[in-house]
């Protein structure tokens, strides 16, 4: 299947700093790309992949699971490991949580993590009825485009694949034990007001991370897509701060690409 117009994967090559942006369950590249183009504009290597089954129709994203996903923002950092000498993952969402494991899987290789709205659970009576509704009924009604900006617009699938839901379980299952892997420095930026992922999932990851340099900024104005509304350009330049504070060459470059 054709990807759809706005879902590709985005690249641009910068300076010696690389961040890895990985995207939600059942959205696509769009979202997360004006926060990559923000960082390229400044002089960072970015890389922003489509992950398995997204960006398409649902139907190809039931024959994915979390492996396909993890897969590719691992395939995707070790890229980014042979030509950067920095590289600090980022994720929304479900990309949160890719991100956190590659944080807890590649130790000093990720210089620090920052996620938006990140998920580390499914909740309420749908996580105990998936194991055998995902047999019975193949999707649920759709997450995406939680956004609190007037014309704005997440581009995702209007179903949920309960095959892939499943295995999204299992993945933040996974996760969970391996969060007190994450030491990196960690940025958490959240909305108070999130239609999809409650703020009891900030609070585990804080809970169990090992990290010691740790920042909380609240983005009071958006909902869960939070790259695409109110407070977009906070998470920009609040994220730039963050990598540029841990590597001080990204002033350097940020000033020779002209930004």
């Amino acid at each position: 299947m054709p990807v759809l117009p706005g879902a590709e994967p985005y690249r641009h090559d910068g300076g010696e700093v690389g961040v890895l942006l990985c995207h939600g369950f059942t959205g696509s590249p769009q979202s997360l790309r004006p926060w990559g183009e923000h960082l390229a504009e400044r002089g960072l290597t970015v890389s922003l992949p489509l992950l398995p089954g997204h960006g398409t129709r649902w139907e190809d994203m039931q024959l994915t699971g979390w492996p396909d996903w993890y897969a590719e923002v691992d395939r995707a950092l070790r890229l980014l490991r042979e030509r950067c000498a920095h590289v600090f993952v980022a994720g929304l969402s479900m990309g949160g949580a890719l991100a956190l494991r590659l944080a807890a899987r590649h130790g000093d290789a990720v210089a620090g993590v920052v996620v938006v709205n990140p998920a580390i659970k499914i909740h309420g009576l749908s996580a105990h009825v998936l194991p055998v509704a995902r047999h019975l009924v193949r999707t649920r009604k759709g997450i995406a485009s939680d956004i609190a900006k007037e014309g704005a617009a997440e581009l995702g699938y209007d179903r949920v694949p309960l095959h892939a839901a499943h295995s999204l379980r299992a993945f933040f299952r996974l996760l969970d034990g391996e969060l007190p892997q994450v030491t990196q420095p960690l940025l958490l930026l959240r909305s108070p007001q999130d239609h999809v992922v409650p703020p009891a999932d900030s609070a585990r990851i804080l809970s169990r991370v090992s990290s010691t340099d740790v920042t909380e900024v609240l983005l009071e104005h958006s909902y869960h897509v939070a790259t695409l509304d109110h407070d977009a350009d906070r998470i920009f330049e609040e994220s730039y701060a963050f990598i540029g504070r841990l590597a001080p060459s990204v002033g350097k470059e940020g000033t020779a690409a002209g930004g």
